[in-house]
């Protein structure tokens, strides 16, 4: 590469490096302004002015959250909820994908092209379907009706599906010969092979399931069976909304999905990649 070459080179890693630092903190400074914003009072939020830093840094506010309202059973709640949307949600989608993939049964091709075509419904577009039909089976303001309409993930299913098609046929075919049962090549072949994969999209599961506030908000009215994402917005009193409490039960609300996705950060990325991969 000649010296121009590699000074243009140069030049644009700078400029891509540069708009890349200031999308950084243009998309970061809302969540720094929230956090800073839950340790100051009240009357320091409604200035009119922009602070970077609280003047009287206070608890009060985290204090309130803990001890005043019922954010103990929105986080029980919320972790019942996005489990259980997790377990299921893998467990069913391992499977669909591995009929799909690998058994022969009639209306397969139809199946397949029907998840696919899945895709074209925005899932706002069934919220009322959902209601009506969890008012009917008696499921509202219970765990069951917060997770049973949250069950389906199409993506989930062309993920594993994508997968288990890039297994080696000989693995099954030896295995078939060993007379093993279908459950003992899912098993014993097919899930091991596919782990990291069962991993990263159990994690992205479970980050969405905590996350979800459409569902949740319509499906549930007692407040002690709301999710921490609903259960927020009921941080208020007579007198109004106190926007550093409401901020403070926010960063409560999210820390423990910050949490995971640090820890997990690998696997949350490789999910996203696989995820966006099918789409594209």
């Amino acid at each position: 590469m000649t010296p121009a070459a590699t000074r243009r080179t140069n030049i644009a890693g700078a400029i891509i490096t540069i708009i890349t630092v200031i999308a950084a903190v243009i998309w970061a400074f809302p969540i720094y302004w929230g956090i800073v914003s839950s340790f100051k009072l009240e009357d320091e939020v409604v200035r009119p002015y922009i602070e970077l830093w609280p003047e009287h840094p206070t608890l009060r506010h985290y204090w309130f959250a803990l001890t005043q309202t019922q954010i103990g059973s929105w986080y029980m709640n919320s972790v019942a909820t996005a489990l259980g949307v997790t377990v299921l949600t893998v467990s069913t989608s391992l499977l669909v994908g591995y009929a799909i993939s690998q058994l022969r049964f009639p209306g397969r091709r139809a199946l397949w092209y029907l998840i696919l075509a899945s895709f074209m419904v925005p899932t706002q577009v069934l919220i009322i379907n959902h209601f009506v039909l969890i008012a009917n089976m008696g499921l509202l303001n219970t765990w069951a009706g917060i997770i049973l309409p949250q069950l389906i993930h199409p993506v989930v299913i062309i993920v594993y599906k994508q997968f288990f098609d890039q297994v080696p046929k000989e693995f099954r075919e030896a295995a078939v010969m060993d007379n093993a049962s279908e459950l003992g090549i899912l098993t014993k072949i097919y899930i091991p092979m596919n782990w990291g994969v069962t991993t990263a999209l159990s994690i992205v599961t479970f980050i969405w399931a905590w996350n979800a506030f459409l569902w949740p908000f319509l499906a549930v009215t007692r407040t002690e069976m709301m999710t921490i994402t609903v259960g927020i917005t009921q941080v208020s009193d007579a007198f109004g909304v106190y926007y550093a409490r409401q901020l403070a039960s926010a960063v409560l609300a999210g820390f423990p999905v910050a949490l995971a996705y640090l820890l997990f950060q690998r696997r949350v990325t490789q999910a996203i990649t696989l995820s966006a991969g099918i789409k594209g």
